[in-house]
């Protein structure tokens, strides 16, 4: 079912190759795989979109992205990516005993680049994400959100095309959420990439992406899909004023509460 706001107020995005394809994903678990996480699945990612996943808890979001990013497989279906693809996951997974700088650098070094020249890399950056001046703290010197940015900086780093975000604010307090998301808005404005996002945040979900597509409960399946026809980046204080945001959030939530 397409589900689309009643007064768009962006041309149409011109159709492009899928990036990622789902046909038919299923992925069961247990002993006897007789819990089934996903079933009949089926999505498409444009190249340069930014679709975000929204499904009630347990319906296999994670799980989708694991299956994008390789690190599961279907056990009927199929998946296809085009492009490397960089993880994030909800933990920030930052390296205690390394520095914030060290930390960024990580995903370099590990493709083979010099620790000397993946800092001088990542440094170069970190003004430009809010970090400038917190390149020798450690991670626990560090606040949520500003850790976050340092994953977020790790995962952009390599320049892979598809960038997979798994609840990537879940942990934050409310407020530093709603900085992070127009962080993140803006930083995916400025380099721009394919983006699958995993969110349990409605809101979230229409202020940053494209299209939003909505999963069943488990086994989860897209049941819903919403064109967000907005201009981004978008802020969160003049999206909630207006009508088509509003109208979008709605629509997500009466078909997640049809399927509760």
């Amino acid at each position: 079912m397409q589900v689309h706001p009643e007064a768009p107020v962006q041309e149409p995005r011109p159709v492009q190759r899928s990036e990622i394809a789902l046909d038919g994903v299923e992925r069961r678990f247990g002993r006897r795989s007789t819990v089934v996480a996903l079933r009949g699945l089926d999505l498409r990612v444009e190249a340069g979109e930014v679709l975000a996943v929204v499904g009630p808890s347990g319906c296999g979001k994670s799980t989708l992205l694991e299956l994008v990013a390789g690190l599961q497989q279907p056990d009927a279906g199929s998946v296809s990516v085009t492009g490397a693809t960089a993880y994030m996951p909800q933990r920030d997974l930052l390296l205690p005993w390394r520095d914030a700088l060290g930390n960024a650098a990580l995903a370099l070094e590990c493709q083979g680049l010099g620790r000397r020249d993946a800092r001088e890399r990542a440094g170069a950056l970190f003004a430009r994400f809010g970090l400038a001046e917190f390149e020798r703290a450690r991670p626990s010197e560090l606040s949520g959100g500003m850790r976050q940015r340092v994953a977020f900086l790790r995962t952009l780093l390599p320049g892979r095309p598809v960038l997979l975000l798994d609840e990537p604010f879940g942990a934050l307090d409310s407020i530093t959420r709603t900085s992070m998301q127009g962080w993140l808005a803006g930083a995916l404005a400025a380099e721009p990439r394919t983006v699958l996002l995993v969110t349990h945040d409605v809101e979230e979900a229409v202020l940053l992406a494209d299209r939003v597509a909505v999963l069943s409960p488990r086994p989860g399946r897209v049941v819903a899909e919403l064109d967000v026809r907005l201009a981004r980046p978008r802020r969160r204080r003049d999206a909630l004023g207006d009508p088509a945001f509003v109208e979008l959030v709605r629509r997500a939530l009466d078909v997640l509460a049809v399927g509760a």
